[in-house]
């Protein structure tokens, strides 16, 4: 005979589904629906907690359990949908100009004529080119990272690179404290690794280093992952202190830092890197997916001595080494100025698109940089994201909510628009119809 639990849930499931309890319904409290079915208080709580596994409601707290919009895709924004070709994609970016292309080109026409090209099809050292090692440690040198090319590796972009170092250097079980608001690859990584997030709540703009000197004093707590330098969803740059004070507390408890750089480039004169305060425990992550191109997957690692090794094992059990090519190719653009062009254009870039997004958005809350390709969007407290993401793909607009970056329990009614992957005219039009949609939902 079924479980009672299993009957609520099957029932409840079929009401979501078949749209009888439509999204944004609030279901009794844990104890309305105990005292209603005759089940104690631990049964109405497992059945929520299984409602909530399948992805059809959602536990808020402070305010109750809601159904969910299933319309949206479960985990929008970690995991990549195919986009229909007539959809306005906010959800992710891939900021490129125009010239790329050509350049492209150029490069590959050069790599053809090259005496050396017959090397280019050979196994590579695992961590890269001895002199490939060394043009990206130059380059590096510019955001404040002083390192022996010998402790920098070379990987498949900055995904990957986070992947090698929780492969070598994390367990299974290991905690890792992360922004309470975080970058949704590194989730992946902890889930597929059986890490544990711990959430760190924010102070001002980077995360609250009292709250995590008191997480360390309560649990183990093996590393640290941050984006101080242009945080991804919110746009932080940490100022120094913060910077010196994770440091401290890093070196107090003996935690490992992973310290990822994705958009620095984007921030004019950056703040020094945490890696500058604690170099002998921080891992330092970049790449050139974001300022050159997402195709070319060419990335870094910056490691302390003794934990190099374990990245290049990791290195070589998942790629053995990056592809020649892209590798040649980004390091011809570093020598000769291209990436340092690139990067000032798309700055140029980014901050006239910001210009553009806050004001088509007006007069709504917009959280932001300056400089970013992103616009974090905060909702009334009443305004549900899922609805809001819904509504705005009927009118064929994508854009992720807060899901995918909440490492807490209580996720916020936000939405993330991504503003590097459409042109301009496009960007205004969508900005529009994003606040109109809010402000619908705010006056209903």
């Amino acid at each position: 005979m079924k479980a009672r639990y299993k009957s609520l849930v099957d029932e409840f499931a079929h009401a979501i589904k078949a749209g009888e309890l439509v999204a944004g319904t609030r279901l009794p409290t844990h104890r309305a629906l105990s005292a209603q079915h005759h089940i104690s208080l631990v049964t109405a709580t497992r059945v929520y907690a299984e409602l909530e596994a399948m992805g059809l409601v959602s536990g808020e707290t402070g305010r109750g359990t809601f159904v969910r919009e299933i319309m949206l895709p479960r985990g929008q924004g970690i995991d990549r949908h195919a986009i229909a070709s007539d959809v306005i994609d906010l959800s992710f970016n891939y900021p490129a100009l125009p010239e790329q292309a050509e350049l492209l080109r150029t490069a590959l026409r050069q790599l053809s004529v090259s005496g050396d090209i017959e090397s280019l099809l050979r196994y590579q050292p695992h961590g890269g080119k001895a002199s490939e090692r060394s043009v990206f440690a130059d380059y590096l040198a510019q955001f404040g990272v002083k390192t022996d090319p010998e402790n920098l590796m070379i990987v498949n972009g900055t995904q990957h690179g986070l992947t090698v170092a929780v492969m070598g250097l994390l367990k299974p079980g290991d905690v890792v404290a992360v922004d309470a608001l975080t970058y949704p690859g590194f989730k992946v990584l902890a889930e597929q690794f059986h890490l544990e997030l711990a959430a760190v709540p924010a102070s001002g703009e980077a995360m609250d280093t009292e709250a995590l000197r008191k997480l360390c004093k309560k649990r183990r707590v093996k590393a640290i992952y941050t984006m101080p330098t242009l945080h991804n969803p919110l746009g932080w740059v940490a100022n120094e202190a913060f910077r010196r004070e994770m440091a401290s507390i890093a070196c107090e408890h003996d935690l490992l830092i992973i310290e990822d750089a994705t958009y620095v480039w984007l921030v004019d004169n950056p703040p020094l890197p945490v890696h500058h305060y604690a170099p002998e425990r921080t891992l330092y992550l970049a790449g050139f997916s974001k300022n050159v191109a997402s195709g070319l997957r060419v990335g870094m690692v910056v490691a302390p001595e003794e934990k190099k090794r374990n990245i290049e094992r990791a290195i070589r059990a998942t790629t053995w080494n990056t592809p020649a090519l892209m590798t040649a190719i980004v390091c011809g653009w570093v020598l000769d100025g291209t990436v340092a062009r690139l990067e000032q254009l798309k700055r140029e870039d980014a901050r006239y698109r910001q210009a553009v997004a806050r004001e088509y958005l007006a007069p709504l809350h917009c959280v932001s940089h300056p400089s970013s390709y992103f616009v974090w969007l905060p909702l009334q407290e009443e305004v549900r994201a899922d609805r809001v993401v819904s509504a705005l793909l009927k009118e064929n607009i994508s854009l992720t909510t807060a899901e995918p970056f909440s490492t807490s329990i209580h996720t916020p009614h936000a939405l993330r628009m991504a503003i590097g992957s459409v042109d301009i005219d496009t960007l205004k039009s969508a900005a529009r119809k994003v606040r109109e949609t809010i402000e619908y939902f705010n006056a209903r």
